[in-house]
């Protein structure tokens, strides 16, 4: 079992960095060394350049996934999985920033002890950007997380059109303590053609977007952003407690900058240029 992280830490336990080189190996076996230090212990994908669909179909989906268009994108490199506890808390003892609720008890999370491999969750947007950035990353946008999840065959879900099943995806659940949320990258069944995993349910996610029922319509077809302004961010993937509608890799969730859920995390990108790459997933076959 890892040892936990406390707030006065500044280092992880040696059994700590052993399990998380354990999950790298476990989901990226032929990772080779990354050419800089990372901070952020945890496998990369990179997602090539080039154009998907973004959306849905009318009358498929919701309004606010209309209409579905070609969209592309730059290339970049997204976490292989969510950001766990173990990793949160090392950032929060390197940096000092505050400590997120504990979802399984009272008071602050200050110790990932059993819960290590766990998806972080309660943390702000503001929390997950701030992370990123300590990473030398930042949030994704809706663009390229719906691209990492979905590929460029405008499939429904990352594993394909089939339904989900709970052999692909953590969903539809009632809250049970430390056995709702599943440990990153438990269910393969779920991969997205890019190998990334966790895309729908488990913990949804963070992204860099503000969030417009009708940005679809007249959102740039190349690298786009997101509206200039808002009141709220996006989500995507949905959770462990979100019904099979909002699990699609089109579905669109939003959430207040200091929302704080039981189901809400995130994982991170990096821009591409200059930058090395961990592991380079093909295009899927169309």
């Amino acid at each position: 079992m890892t040892q936990g992280l406390s707030k006065r830490g500044t280092r992880w336990s040696a059994v700590g960095l052993f399990a998380t080189a354990a999950l790298t190996l476990a989901l990226s076996p032929a990772l080779a060394a990354p050419p800089v230090k990372e901070l952020d212990l945890v496998p990369m994908i990179t997602i090539p350049a080039g154009s998907f669909l973004m959306g849905t179909q009318s009358p498929k989906g919701r309004a606010d996934e209309w209409p579905q268009r070609k969209v592309h994108v730059d290339a970049f490199a997204i976490d292989q999985v969510e950001v766990t506890n173990e990793r949160y808390l090392a950032f929060v003892a390197t940096t000092g920033h505050r400590n997120p609720p504990n979802p399984y008890g009272t008071g602050a999370l200050v110790s990932a002890k059993g819960i290590e491999q766990l998806p972080v969750v309660q943390v702000t947007w503001y929390d997950a950007k701030a992370y990123c950035a300590w990473a030398k990353k930042r949030l994704p946008t809706e663009a390229e997380w719906e691209k990492a999840a979905r590929g460029t065959d405008g499939r429904t879900f990352p594993w394909g059109n089939d339904e989900a099943s709970t052999t692909r995806a953590n969903f539809d659940r009632e809250w049970v303590n430390e056995k709702t949320l599943y440990a990153v990258g438990s269910l393969p069944g779920g991969d997205s053609p890019y190998g990334i995993k966790d895309m729908s349910g488990n913990a949804r996610e963070w992204v860099q977007d503000w969030y417009d029922p009708d940005y679809y319509a007249n959102a740039p077809t190349a690298n786009p952003q997101g509206p200039e302004k808002g009141i709220v961010r996006v989500i995507r993937g949905g959770s462990w407690h979100s019904p099979l509608a909002d699990i699609t890799a089109t579905a669109r969730g939003r959430g207040g900058f200091a929302l704080q859920t039981h189901g809400t995390g995130f994982r991170c990108v990096r821009s591409l240029e200059g930058q090395g790459q961990d592991h380079t997933a093909q295009e899927p076959a169309k």
